[in-house]
């Protein structure tokens, strides 16, 4: 019975850690991203298609409440050379590497800090020559020898007995810091992911923008070699043929930004993918290479707290938060540790542990803090504010991954919108370029009338070209929002 007593009084010892026991924050009790009413794709759990508003079935795109995410989520714009160019930056790219180590860094302190759940144990061994004053202090040896060597082993034994949980508590808060590493290594991967393809989208764009803006530049140069043509047959002002001069010339001011934008985007690609600007990937950009995904998935409120690696990192935060109150409760109560020794000493090595020759000691100690000037109970202060610290930048986060999700939301819709004006609009120019060179064959129009709808017509192609790829960005950005699906990866880090 007193050995039963005995068992249970040490494990109720055991299981004691004082300071604040974690719970999880539970997820925000709202059903939708979005208000009531909305005219956005998804408000407050309602899911739509776009079709309609995009004018056209191909560029349709439909929101699955619940679907989940892929992985490997940007292999849904069928690009052969997104993916090498994704594949390739995962292995180069220095800034996921340097997330990967402090992950191992992380891991090894955890691993660390759990050593002090077990014994010290550490051995001595010391070697002196020695004489002793003889003729002012007893000998120090039986033989009366003064001179002599000493010999000296011992192994001692140290535990900290963590009756209130200080290192269990320690331990506590570096697995939440380890865990808030490894979720910050899944941010730096959606990260690096979510900026490769947007800046393959934003080439692809400015290619497409430069065409249409040399196409463009080349009507406007017809026009201008028309108008001096006709200016110099007397048939039209020198103001007229000026104008169209001014107009050319700030059209081709325009391409130079285009071209720095271009080649600027080529070396963020480069860099992305850890190499270096003179060593730029072969893979190019165009916008018809890309395939815009037909089914977005869209998460459920609830569900986006456990998917998006910020805020996951910010609950471990204050996970780890918490678990420091608890070191600093707990080292305001007495700490108990056991101590013990075994050895011996002689004037020869071999008779160390001869008879006579060895020791031991074995004993036990408390201590307790009785003044400190404040320091403890000011640090367990300050780790309660840390506590309510941490649990406002978590709150933080949700609100801002909330805002992210809706403002992509919005932008799809509205996306989808501006591809279906822009669609018209360029059908109705390609109407009207068609038109007018029907009547210029039969001499009804002028050739200039041609050359004003050929520009009208480049610059509707330039906008659908913006809108689209405005489209598949913040088609990316959603993915991204939504948490890019690390949980499906073979490689992550769970």
């Amino acid at each position: 019975m007193k050995r039963a007593l005995s068992a249970a009084a040490a494990a109720l010892l055991c299981s004691c850690a004082v300071g604040p026991n974690f719970k999880t924050p539970e997820a925000p009790k709202v059903t939708g991203y979005l208000p009531e009413g909305s005219q956005t794709p998804v408000a407050a759990g309602a899911v739509k298609s776009t079709a309609g508003e995009a004018g056209s079935e191909a560029e349709a795109q439909r929101y699955v409440t619940g679907m989940d995410i892929p992985g490997h989520w940007w292999a849904l714009f069928h690009s052969q050379a997104l993916d090498a160019l994704v594949q390739q930056a995962l292995k180069s790219n220095p800034t996921l590497q340097g997330a990967q180590a402090a992950l191992r860094q992380a891991n090894e302190e955890v691993a660390a800090q759990r050593g002090t759940y077990l014994p010290a144990v550490q051995a001595n061994y010391a070697f002196s020559r020695q004489k002793d004053a003889t003729g002012t202090l007893a000998p120090t040896l039986n033989s009366g020898v003064p001179v002599y060597n000493l010999h000296t082993a011992q192994v001692s034994v140290s535990y900290l007995f963590d009756i209130f949980g200080v290192n269990r508590r320690q331990v506590e808060s570096l697995q939440a810091l380890a865990d808030s590493q490894r979720y910050q290594l899944e941010a730096a991967y959606l990260t690096l992911t979510s900026n490769l393809v947007a800046a393959a989208i934003e080439e692809a764009s400015l290619r497409a923008q430069l065409a249409a803006t040399l196409e463009i530049a080349r009507s406007e140069r017809e026009a201008a070699q028309i108008l001096r043509h006709q200016y110099e047959l007397g048939s039209i002002a020198l103001t007229d043929v000026m104008a169209q001069d001014a107009a050319l010339a700030a059209l081709e001011a325009t391409l130079p930004p285009l071209e720095k934008q271009l080649a600027q985007q080529r070396h963020l690609l480069t860099a992305l993918a850890g190499r270096f600007p003179s060593d730029e990937p072969a893979q190019k950009f165009e916008l018809s290479d890309l395939t815009l995904p037909q089914e977005i998935p869209v998460s459920v409120p609830a569900a986006l707290v456990r998917q998006r690696p910020d805020v996951l990192a910010a609950e471990t935060q204050l996970h780890s938060a918490s678990a420091e109150l608890g070191v600093a409760t707990a080292n305001l109560l007495p700490q108990i540790t056991l101590t013990a020794a075994l050895g011996g000493t002689s004037t020869v090595f071999n008779q160390l542990f001869a008879t006579g020759n060895t020791f031991w000691s074995a004993g036990a100690s408390l201590t307790q803090t009785l003044f400190s000037g404040g320091t403890l109970i000011h640090r367990r202060r300050a780790a309660a504010a840390a506590l309510d610290q941490a649990g406002a930048q978590y709150r933080s986060v949700v609100l801002a991954a909330f805002q992210n999700v809706a403002d992509t939301l919005t932008a799809l819709q509205l996306d989808a919108e501006a591809v279906g004006a822009s669609t018209r609009a360029q059908q109705a120019a390609a109407d009207s370029l068609e038109a007018t060179r029907r009547n210029v064959e039969v001499g009804s129009m002028s050739y200039l009338a041609l050359l004003n709808a050929q520009q009208t017509y480049s610059q509707a192609v330039l906008a659908l070209a913006q809108a689209r790829a405005n489209r598949y960005s913040d088609t990316a950005a959603l993915y991204e929002a939504l948490g890019g699906g690390w949980w499906n990866r073979n490689d992550a880090q769970h």
